[in-house]
């Protein structure tokens, strides 16, 4: 079964646990790409701050990789 993942500040991104998403609280750069790099194969879609956005840079972008959706400012 497929997940739905949230990455970023915590105060914006806390709330997708009431959806049901894995929700993973990154405030700097190099815990969103930590963050990025555990997610479990089960993660289909990544829902990303625009800050997140910006330190996984072209990674989200891999084929086969999670679909990703960010956050407007």
């Amino acid at each position: 079964m497929s997940e739905v993942a949230a990455i970023g500040a915590g105060p914006l991104v806390s709330g997708f646990v009431l959806a049901g998403a894995r929700v993973y609280p990154a405030d700097t750069p190099e815990q969103v790409r930590q963050a990025w790099i555990a997610l479990p194969e089960t993660v289909a879609v990544v829902i990303l701050t625009q800050a997140a956005a910006d330190a996984v840079g072209a990674d989200r972008m891999v084929p086969r990789g999670p679909l990703t959706v960010v956050m407007p400012e």
